[in-house]
């Protein structure tokens, strides 16, 4: 390692407040001053503000070599902020895909803690496609193919292909931003997870967002990778309804889209879920294919739910998608959910109302693993 890579992490190791171990790898990113930074966002105005999040807002700013970029601020209030910001520096910092956002650099000024992103014009594919007000963009059924199977490769990337694999933790649409070709690109690494080779799963403090969560690592707090196949199979199944996966303003029964999909597939009707502003110019054998493949994505079990690689193989049609499909697991919303810690200790969860859905093969709250948890909001589709 050369002087001016040990300088930067001890840099970044002071001014985090961290171990100097603990930035490995970040010494290969561009540092930015605050003063740049606040330069280029016109002093972080909110008319420059494109994004808000869990841990700080994100801001379009244009730097002094005329490029456009985005602008992470993490909050200096959050204690959780630094461990994110760390985590999505050391994920992200050498990661190079086509389906993975590009990361330019950072600036750790301070209590400063600030990520440089390449900015993305078409927003993400909650803006895009989950809220009709906000983007004139109309995605067609190609495009949207194009999105998921994108993202399947991004994630089968990080599952199967780079060491330590990495489980990202909250695949969802706000996730997932687009480029001037609608290529998606995942974003927002900060509560990834690195997988040695030799590890089947991570007890973790559970952390996602609402409606995308899988049922066992909400319950448990052990983090596989096919927490994310679930997550990304509530994902593929909004690209192709074009809904949220939770609308409180629906009739009961149509809230939870899972739950409708379901019972679509039951009645032997799941293309009536196709989003119907593609006035039914999509590829009906392809759409139901991919439906199917979200239904197993989201199996109960997470031993049902196929490797990434294998998703993509049948959402391009170089493999058959199982037909042995049960009722997805699925939680709606966590309120008096109570968690019982290795200590027989308990803790109550109060969020909003709550209700946990399960199937036959779900296990009673019996041997859960102690878990607090983070989460973000949901929110409804605009009409």
């Amino acid at each position: 390692m050369n002087c001016l890579s040990c300088l930067i992490k001890e840099k970044a190791s002071q001014e985090l407040g961290v171990p100097f171990d603990e930035v490995e790898g970040i010494e290969n990113i561009r540092i930015y001053s605050y003063k740049e930074l606040k330069q280029a966002t016109q002093g972080f105005h909110d008319f420059n503000k494109i994004g808000k999040g869990g841990f700080g807002s994100v801001y379009q700013g244009k730097l002094k070599n005329e490029a456009v970029v985005a602008i992470k601020v993490l909050s200096s209030e959050s204690k959780q902020g630094v461990q994110e910001f760390v985590s999505e520096l050391k994920t992200i910092a050498n990661v190079v895909h086509e389906n993975l956002v590009e990361l330019y650099g950072c600036c750790v000024e301070g209590n400063h803690r600030i990520l440089v992103y390449k900015y993305l014009a078409n927003n993400s594919l909650a803006h895009t496609l989950l809220s009709k007000r906000s983007s004139n963009i109309r995605l067609n059924w190609r495009v949207r193919a194009g999105i998921c199977i994108g993202i399947a490769r991004g994630l089968s990337f990080l599952h199967e292909e780079i060491k330590p694999h990495i489980v990202h933790r909250d695949i969802k649409a706000s996730n997932i931003l687009l480029d001037d070709d609608l290529t998606p690109k995942i974003s927002d690494f900060g509560l990834a997870k690195l997988f040695p080779p030799n590890m089947t799963h991570v007890s973790t403090r559970v952390a996602g967002t609402m409606g995308y969560l899988a049922p066992e690592y909400a319950i448990s707090g052990k983090l596989t990778r096919k927490a994310d196949v679930y997550s990304f199979g509530v994902l593929l199944l909004e690209v192709i309804s074009g809904r949220c996966n939770t609308n409180k303003r629906l009739p009961v029964g149509d809230q939870f889209l899972l739950v409708t999909v379901w019972n679509l597939h039951e009645r032997d009707d799941l293309l009536s879920i196709v989003d119907a502003e593609l006035d039914g110019d999509f590829n009906p054998e392809e759409a139901h294919r991919f439906l199917k493949v979200g239904l197993l994505c989201t199996q109960d079990s997470p031993q049902l739910r196929p490797a990434m690689s294998a998703v993509v193989q049948m959402l391009t049609g170089k493999k058959v998608v199982s037909l042995e499909t049960i009722k997805p697991g699925f939680i709606s919303d966590f309120g008096d959910l109570k968690v019982k810690g290795e200590e027989s200790k308990v803790v109550t969860l109060n969020t909003t109302s709550c209700e946990f859905l399960k199937t036959e093969k779900s296990s009673a709250l019996n041997s859960f693993t102690h878990a607090s948890i983070t989460f973000t909001a949901i929110c409804d589709r605009e009409d």
